[in-house]
């Protein structure tokens, strides 16, 4: 979701001032420079970007992985919380079993690694998170879900103020941080099998204009290709993967991509009554108008000619409109655009499965029905 969503709840684990996990009150604020005394932050050209002057299209398995995707839901707001459960849901059995009997094919799980891990090099990442977070892919590939496994919410990355719950690190090693942190993920997951798909990075924005992003996204596929020579990955533009960033997008010259945009178009109906949203979107938008629908279309009009361009496909891994839409409305939405994304030979993720947008109520147990077959009747 969009880059300033979701103020998390005090009290949550954190990175103290020395890197170490901690317990923590308020979000941070400007990034300080080392301590005197400091560790060292590592080089970043220890990690080269793979070239991406020559970007040579999809291969057949990306292509096949791809369309193994289908029609997927979002397991937002579980893992991408500054801690699992602080935004109100985590991940069950019953989230999981449920998901696959109403028919998703597939589930992006969207991870906070930067909260769970040292602050300085070697960056470890906490392994009891390591180890939940495993547990978690490993049951959705035993029920037989296509697994999009990605880091999301690095607010210092992109420059964002920082979550409740968050610290600061040394800002000379962010970018490196990241790098060490995808070096971790993909060693951990490296012998899983092709239904499992990494994304590298949610929604860039901010400090990660498209120059940085490119080199920054090069250098973590680089270290992904380090023990995961074949497995596809996913790579979306900045501006929190909009379409229209897509022209300033360089993937690196792989055949085994996928590229990624998100489509809240038109923003005033999917995210009216945000509370995140500033300001706050008014209430009372219906859909879907015909300038509405124009609105829904433009970016995947754009994210179609640039994949017969660019030769890779494209996945959609976020849509959806807000609760505080009418449900007429959100099913009209969802509809219309679940056909014409698939009309455009796009797979895709709702956002998101059992909270806010969510297709699932976890108070009542049970799937709001009509916002479900909206998705895949």
């Amino acid at each position: 979701m969009k880059a300033w969503i979701h103020k998390a709840l005090r009290g949550a684990a954190c990175l103290g001032a020395a890197g170490i996990l901690a317990a923590c009150g308020g979000g941070g604020g400007a990034v300080s420079g080392p301590a005197p005394g400091a560790p060292e932050v590592p080089d970043i050209s220890n990690y080269p970007p793979v070239a991406n002057d020559n970007a040579p299209g999809a291969s057949a398995k990306a292509i096949a992985a791809h369309a193994s995707l289908g029609r997927g839901v979002n397991f937002g707001n579980m893992l991408e919380a500054p801690t699992e459960g602080a935004w109100g849901v985590t991940v069950t059995d019953d989230f999981i079993t449920k998901a696959k009997a109403a028919g998703f094919q597939s589930v992006r799980l969207p991870v906070r690694w930067s909260n769970h891990a040292l602050g300085d090099a070697p960056y470890t990442i906490d392994p009891t998170f390591m180890a939940r977070v495993e547990t978690v892919v490993d049951k959705l590939l035993a029920e037989g879900f296509v697994v999009m496994l990605n880091m999301h919410h690095y607010r210092q990355l992109d420059g964002d103020t920082l979550d409740a719950g968050e610290a600061s690190v040394d800002s000379r090693g962010v970018q490196v941080r990241f790098v060490m942190l995808w070096e971790q993920i993909a060693q951990r997951f490296a012998n899983r099998g092709d239904k499992l798909i990494l994304e590298l990075y949610n929604e860039p924005h901010g400090n990660l204009d498209a120059s940085t992003w490119n080199t920054l996204a090069a250098r973590a596929l680089g270290v992904v290709r380090k023990s995961n020579p074949d497995r596809v990955v996913v790579i979306g533009p900045t501006q929190w993967n909009s379409a229209s960033s897509l022209a300033a997008l360089k993937m690196p010259n792989d055949a085994n991509l996928i590229a990624t945009v998100h489509n809240y178009e038109p923003f005033s109906f999917t995210h009216q009554g945000a509370e995140w949203s500033v300001p706050i979107q008014p209430t009372g938008v219906t859909c879907c108008s015909n300038t509405q629908f124009n609105q829904m279309v433009a970016p995947l009009n754009i994210a179609k000619s640039w994949a017969d361009n660019k030769r890779y496909p494209i996945f959609v891994g976020e849509f959806g409109a807000y609760s505080k839409a009418d449900m007429a409305s959100r099913v009209n939405f969802n509809r219309t655009m679940r056909d014409e994304m698939e009309n455009r030979g796009m797979t895709w993720s709702y956002w998101e499965f059992a909270s806010g947008f969510g297709v699932y109520d976890p108070t009542t147990l049970s799937f709001r029905q009509s916002l479900l077959d909206s998705l895949l009747q």
